[in-house]
Formats: structure tokens, C-alpha cells, sequence
């Protein structure tokens, strides 16, 4: 089967193009990408006014699947990724049982029929920080890295030992940085707020000395590390020294960290419960300013639904977490394209490019002979965010009501249209 996709905005950051021209696409590879193509295929898109990107991939979901999934399945997550613009997702490993094996890795992608899946397996078994999980079988399953997740692993010759699997298994360790103890009881930021609503805050130093004490391992063992939704201005300048010495160090960022502080926190509603949580206006500030410095190099959503139970209620009671997968592109067309902070090339380097290069998969790109992954959106499209029309199980959202700009129209994996705005 072939696929004319006429006319688009292409935007491709690896060769630098962005011109107007037709993509010809099959058998799932892209065929030729030039200013005319005179054909006649079997399938067109008229994209005239359109953005043709590569395929966005998010570095850090959580689909829930196995275990969890009156909170998400991976057909609902896949359906969220796909409405998104996603055409690959990394889903993280606190599932029950927890992917610490290549069962578990097996299992997940089986089941991933609609977008590409990258499972990421477990630093230790259950993650319970006491014996290593099976990296060499995982990986030979089609894990693409490892990572403890929400927990943290502080017995330093586990971790030491993990690293040192991932380095000679050329796979990324994703860590998520978090001082448990001097998080401990907390559930918003640190800052007047907390004060405000009587709750306990975690500070910035939670997050920034774990990601001190983890590139130091990375330095020890020459590992490849990549730091997971950083969220305060103190990380980032432990990044920006790191990156200095040449370390093969990256960073993500995600949306509501860049987009929302605690300011914005109008009740005491877990719907703005999430970890890292909100920041300081300085914090965010301060992370828009590394995104475009480059110091963050990737955008990820760490999209972790949760039953309508546990959001629709207070800090104190609710669950972590905040879907992002159909809300990401919008947001980020919104607040960094059309207010100049990113071109459209370095939006779509930040949500494509950069993430496979970080995982190390020939993806992100459009390209004669690359993998028809691609994402259509329309960029001026405005409209106002619902929860209500997720394809996601959860339909809470803190950015319920925002305006925004930039609705993905079709989403393509593998040469085949797995989403279409009105489908």
C-alpha cells in the first residue's frame, strides 16, 4: 500500500528542512520526499497549511498494563499516544508484577498493536532495592533501559552494578531523583502555598542532590544516564556543570513543569498532586530558560493516570501523577512556538529527534528510507482543553479550560494512518 501526503509544512531537524514539499510513502518506509510527486496513489492527504513531521516519541509513560488497568490498558494509553501525535512511547516499570524480567517485557509488547512500545525494565527485582533484575534477558526482549521509576535506589553497589549492566548492554539508565527522606510527607512544593493550605512541601533539594549523587556514578562507570523530569533551577545547574565535562548525560522536561507553578494551585485538589510536584514561578522560569539553552534536551509528558477516586480529592488523600500524551503538542505549540521560545524545528528536535537519539533507535526522523512514523497537525487549529474527550481512562487534567493552539489531524506508524482527528 502507498501514501501521498501532499503539500506539508515537512519539518525534519536532523537534515534541517522545513519547506513545503510531498512525502510518498510504502510499505512502511518513506519512499521519496521531493516538491511534486507526480503518482497515483492509493491513499491521499492533502496537508496544505499542515505540519508533516517525524513521529513524536515520549521518553516516559506509564500505561499501567500489567496490573493497573482500571487506571489504563495498553490500548487506552496507545489511543491517547496516537491522538497526541506519539507514535513512540518508553512505559515505565511500576507495573505489578513489576517488568523486571523478560516475561514482563514480552508480555508488554505483545500487546503493543498500535504505536511502537519500548518497555523500560526495573533497576532491581520488584523494585524493592534488595537483588539486580534480569537485565541481559530484558533488553534481549526489547527493554530500551532501565530505571527504579518512582523509587529510589540507595544501596550504592546495586546501583554501581546496574549502571555498569546498562553501559555494557548500550542502554540508557532513566533515573528519577528523588531524596525520599527529605521528601518524606510531602505533597506540594516546598513554598507560600504549602503554607496556604496547611500541607506539607518537598524541597528542591530532594531532587538535586540525588541527581548529584547520580551522575557521580555515571562519571565512575561511564554509563550513559538520562535524568527524568527535572523540575528545579538547582538541577539545572548541576546539569549544565555535567554536560560541561563532556559526561553523556541527558535531561527531560515535561510540559506541566514548564508550563504551570505552584501559583497556579487554586484549591486543595490532587489534580495538581504530582512528582516532582509544582514548582516556584523562579523554578519555572528557570526551566524554560534551560530548554532553550539546551540544557534539557527532551520533552516526556510522564503521562500517570489514576482513577477518577484518587484525583477528585484532596493533596493529602489523592495519587501522583497527571495525564499528558494528548494535552504535550497543544501545550508546547502554545507556549513555546508561538510566544518564539522554539522554532518548529527545535520543538520537533526536543519531542522527536532528541528522544531517539537518547535511546539510541533509528527514529525521529523523515528521511528517504526512514520508518513512516509521522505526525500531521495543524498548527493554528485553537481550541479549548476537556478532559472529557480523552482517549485516556483518566479524564482529570489541571489544564481543563486552557486555550490552546495546534491539533494533531493524523497520526501515522509504520506507513499506516492509526489516527485521524475525525475517525
Amino acid at each position: 500500500m502507498n501514501l501521498l501526503i501532499q503539500k506539508g509544512r515537512v519539518i525534519d531537524p536532523e537534515s534541517g528542512t522545513d519547506q513545503v514539499m510531498d512525502v510518498l510513502i510504502e510499505n512502511g518506509k518513506i519512499l521519496r520526499m521531493e516538491k511534486d510527486i507526480d503518482t497515483e496513489p492509493e491513499q491521499v492527504i492533502d496537508a496544505r497549511g499542515l505540519w508533516v513531521t517525524p513521529g513524536l516519541i515520549d521518553l516516559h509513560v506509564h500505561f499501567r498494563d500489567p496490573g493497573y488497568t482500571d487506571k489504563e490498558s495498553i490500548e487506552t494509553g496507545s489511543r491517547a499516544a496516537l491522538a497526541g501525535g506519539f507514535t513512540t512511547v518508553c512505559c515505565m516499570p511500576n507495573t505489578k508484577p513489576v517488568c523486571h524480567n523478560g516475561q514482563i517485557v514480552r508480555y508488554i509488547k505483545e500487546k503493543a498493536t498500535l504505536v511502537n512500545i519500548l518497555p523500560v525494565g526495573s533497576l532491581t527485582q520488584d523494585q524493592a532495592g534488595k537483588e539486580p533484575a534480569l537485565y541481559d534477558e530484558m533488553v534481549r526482549e526489547g527493554a530500551c533501559g532501565f530505571s527504579e521509576d518512582g523509587k529510589t535506589l540507595y544501596d550504592e553497589g546495586l546501583f554501581l552494578q546496574a549502571m555498569k549492566a546498562a553501559k555494557n548492554l548500550n542502554v540508557p539508565i532513566l533515573s528519577h531523583c528523588e531524596d525520599l527522606e527529605l521528601a518524606a510527607g510531602g505533597v506540594i512544593n516546598a513554598g507560600e502555598k504549602a503554607k496556604e493550605l496547611g500541607v506539607a512541601g518537598i524541597s528542591n533539594e530532594s531532587e538535586w542532590k540525588i541527581i548529584e549523587r547520580d551522575i557521580a556514578a555515571a562519571e565512575e562507570t561511564g554509563a550513559q544516564l538520562h535524568i527524568c523530569h527535572v523540575s528545579t533551577r538547582q538541577s539545572l545547574d548541576v546539569l549544565r556543570q555535567a554536560k560541561a565535562k563532556g559526561l553523556n548525560i541527558s535531561a527531560e522536561a515535561a510540559p506541566h513543569h514548564l508550563f504551570l507553578c505552584d501559583e497556579d494551585i487554586d484549591r486543595d485538589w490532587a489534580g495538581f498532586k504530582m512528582n516532582p510536584p509544582l514548582r516556584s514561578r523562579e523554578d519555572m522560569e528557570a526551566m524554560l530558560a534551560g530548554l532553550e539553552e539546551n540544557i534539557i534536551d527532551a520533552i516526556a509528558t510522564d503521562h500517570a493516570p489514576h482513577r477518577e477516586d484518587e484525583k477528585n480529592t484532596s493533596f493529602q488523600k489523592g495519587a501522583n501523577g497527571i495525564v499528558g500524551l494528548e494535552t504535550s503538542l497543544p501545550l508546547c505549540i502554545t507556549e513555546l512556538v508561538m510566544k518564539n521560545r522554539l522554532t518548529p524545528l527545535q520543538l520537533i528536535e526536543k519531542m522527536s529527534l532528541n528522544p531517539a537519539r537518547i535511546l539510541g533507535i533509528a527514529k525521529g526522523r523523515l528521511a528517504v528510507g526512514a520508518d513512516a512514523d509521522i505526525t500531521i497537525t495543524d498548527p493554528e487549529a485553537s481550541y479549548t482543553i476537556q478532559g472529557s474527550g480523552f482517549q485516556s481512562k483518566c479524564k482529570i487534567t489541571p489544564f481543563e479550560g486552557r486555550k490552546v493552539r495546534g491539533r494533531v489531524l493524523y497520526t501515522i506508524v509504520a506507513g499506516e494512518i492509526r489516527y485521524k482527528e475525525d475517525m
